[in-house]
């Protein structure tokens, strides 16, 4: 599986219905199970995003059919970033030149 971090902010829509953000996040972790992504967590922040999933997927299609499913509810828009931890990271670097 591979880890991503998904930062989040809310729409005008999102926004305007936050006190319903927690039930939200609950579907999500429903609609991210239907397409095999698990979300490890999901913080709400202060800063540049109010909200920051981490997510295991299967691979990049999978993670980006349930971004596209948050994005379709209208209540975030959302950037993905892969994520390696510290044995991938030292799998990488020894590829290196």
């Amino acid at each position: 599986m591979a880890t991503f971090v998904i930062l989040s902010n809310f729409t005008d829509q999102g926004i305007r219905a936050v006190k319903q953000t927690t039930q939200r996040a609950e579907a999500a972790k429903a609609a991210a199970k239907k397409v095999g992504v698990e979300m490890r967590e999901i913080l709400w922040t202060l800063g540049q995003y109010d909200v920051v999933a981490i997510v295991d997927a299967p691979d990049e299609a999978a993670v980006t059919a349930f971004a596209l499913t948050l994005a379709g509810a209208g209540n975030v828009r959302s950037q993905t970033l892969r994520a390696f931890n510290k044995g991938d990271m030292d799998k990488i670097l020894e590829k290196v030149g």
